[in-house]
């Protein structure tokens, strides 16, 4: 037996030292592309380009739904997003890819490119939410600032923020809500929710489940709640509250209403 397992973690180790070596093989090959390409001023994805990248992975993987071809900041690399998956990061037409956060070094910090490409398709998918499909807090005051915040009803947090959303308000700051029921569709917590969203009047509905509080069960046909729960996971959305900005960046997690002020700019001042 402990020779029988003695093979097999030496046939483990070379499979490891074979995967390694195609993978310095393939870095020694792609260097010099890289350069060349790098000399020719290479920045954006020709259209060309995309199309073969975009046929190589659907000729492997067809099943999935895969985003635009973006350019990166690393000639021969190009990021494709996959729907409710990761962002790939490809090399070339499509022959390799890797997926993962990327880097860039820069004078005092190191800037997440997997974030600015994915804060990309979020702006973009965010343009195609209709605003009446959202549960929209708005100021009494003319807006200074947006924010679409992700919530789920039976969240602590998401109840924590909802208290912050008066404040917000009276700083200029609109809160629209779209709808993320963390156990999933059909569950417990999206009957809840969809009911806020079918309600006849959505602010008292959904305020009222966010204070404890029990409403009629309304799933109504037509509702956006599993759509906007989709478009939560295309977006990155792994838990709530998560607050999308404008531009497409993404806050994860509670933040008083002050704090939201300072990132919007708003000086926290009425």
């Amino acid at each position: 037996m402990c020779r029988i397992l003695k093979c097999e973690a030496m046939i483990r180790l070379l499979s490891s030292l074979r995967q390694l070596s195609l993978v310095v093989i393939m870095l020694f090959v792609a260097q010099p592309l890289l350069a060349a390409e790098q000399a020719k001023g290479i920045t954006e994805v020709s259209s060309e380009r995309k199309a073969r990248i975009l046929a190589s992975l659907r000729s492997a993987r067809p099943d999935l739904k895969y985003g635009a071809v973006q350019a990166s900041p690393i000639s021969g690399i190009s990021m494709v997003q996959v729907e409710n998956g990761p962002m790939l990061y490809i090399y070339n037409d499509g022959e390799f890819f890797f997926d993962g956060d990327l880097y860039q070094v820069a004078k005092g910090r190191f800037i997440n490119l997997k974030e600015q490409g994915l804060a990309a398709v979020r702006k973009d998918l965010l343009a195609g939410i209709p605003l009446d499909e959202m549960v929209v807090f708005s100021p009494q005051t003319p807006v200074k600032g947006v924010i679409n915040v992700f919530t789920d009803v039976d969240c602590g947090y998401c109840r924590k923020l909802h208290k912050e959303v008066p404040d917000l308000n009276a700083m200029g700051i609109e809160v629209r809500y779209l709808a993320f029921p963390r156990a999933g569709v059909g569950s417990d917590s999206y009957q809840k929710i969809t009911s806020a969203w079918c309600a006849e009047n959505p602010l008292q509905a959904l305020t009222a489940l966010k204070n404890g509080e029990e409403i009629a069960q309304n799933v109504c046909a037509g509702n956006p709640v599993a759509k906007q729960y989709s478009l939560g996971q295309q977006m990155g959305v792994n838990g709530t509250p998560a607050i999308v900005l404008a531009d497409g960046s993404l806050i994860p997690g509670y933040r008083p209403a002050a704090d939201i002020a300072r990132v919007l700019g708003i000086n926290g001042g009425r």
